[in-house]
């Protein structure tokens, strides 16, 4: 028991050490699930024990279509993004028509008026630190090129890994359930990273529909950043429909409430109709489990960290039942 208990604990101390390097493999395993349907798809072309050609015209073709979305859509959004960054949003002006529209809230919106101009003076103070960190953080672009071979080798030598780890059970009993709990969880995450690329380019197409049929200004720069923030839990969303209020509020538009009964709307419909549907079950988690495993990703690994939460989560879940079966 006490050999037991010093190697547990050097595990822990060890993945504890050793936790950005697993975020990263974590991160290129949903990434290499992301590929996954439409590898297996193309080696039904090719020999069974060859997916190399199979993976390298995958690889070839997501490159192709990303180059496509980018020359169809990615020059809008830097034209936009342009524009907003050559004009950026009238504080001044928009607290002007605040007090217009509502006179009787004059001194409380000149009170919120000080303290935003505050906030905004003490960020042009910390631009030069932050631009130190961000040249900082431009060191981990090199994780780019590294996930995606990493996510290489996993679709290309899975298989193996699968069976070479099976095959160091004991008896055929623990085989047989290290199998089926492996199996369970590739079916868990296929699930996941599908329902997760489809509800990000759903947010994409109506967001981009929706606010452009609303006349806001940089529609589809707003939809592309809706579209990157869904991919986290919970705080991408809210974040994403907090940059949109305060940029078509900022830049004039009078109809937020229009905006705000969309994204009311939007979200319902979202968490409990296409969600669920896409998530199917087994991997819809309880909103509690959600949001603590949100904070401690965070406090783990960041923004990775949070990324990783829900399948992280939804992972234990799974493993936890399986166990409870097993020992009964």
């Amino acid at each position: 028991m006490t050999w037991t208990a010093a190697l547990t604990l050097l595990l822990l101390a060890t993945v504890y050490v050793i936790r950005e390097t697993l975020v990263i493999f974590a991160v290129a395993l949903l990434f290499a699930y992301l590929l996954y349907p439409l590898v297996d798809r193309i080696a039904l072309r090719f020999p069974p024990k060859n997916r190399g050609p199979a993976l390298a015209l995958t690889y070839l073709l997501v490159i192709g279509i990303l180059t496509t979305i980018g020359i169809a859509i990615g020059s809008q959004v830097a034209s936009e993004a342009r524009q907003l960054v050559a004009h950026p949003p009238d504080v001044t002006g928009f607290f002007d028509r605040l007090k217009a529209a509502y006179p009787a809230l004059s001194p409380e919106i000149s009170g919120a008026e000080s303290r935003i101009r505050e906030q905004l003076g003490d960020l042009a103070s910390a631009v030069p630190r932050y631009s130190l960190r961000v040249l900082a953080a431009s060191t981990n672009l090199i994780y780019l090129v590294v996930i995606p071979i990493i996510s290489f080798f996993i679709l290309k030598d899975g298989t193996e890994l699968r069976d070479s780890f099976v095959s160091m059970l004991p008896s055929a009993l623990s085989r047989a359930r290290a199998q089926r709990t492996i199996a369970a969880i590739h079916d868990l995450l296929l699930k996941y990273m599908r329902a997760l690329l489809l509800l990000c380019c759903t947010v994409l197409v109506v967001y981009s529909v929706v606010l452009s049929v609303l006349g806001v200004q940089y529609a589809l720069l707003l939809a592309s950043i809706a579209f990157l923030c869904e991919f986290v839990p919970v705080v991408g969303p809210l974040t994403a429909m907090c940059i949109i209020l305060v940029v078509t509020g900022l830049t004039g538009y009078s109809h937020l409430l229009w905006i705000v009964a969309f994204f009311a709307a939007f979200r319902l419909l979202q968490d409990y109709v296409i969600s669920p549907k896409l998530m199917g079950e087994g991997v819809e988690l309880h909103p509690i489990w959600v949001i603590f495993g949100v904070f401690a990703g965070e406090q783990i690994g960041g923004v990775a960290g949070v990324f990783l939460s829900v399948p992280a989560i939804a992972l234990v879940r799974l493993l936890i039942e399986r166990f409870s079966v097993h020992s009964k």
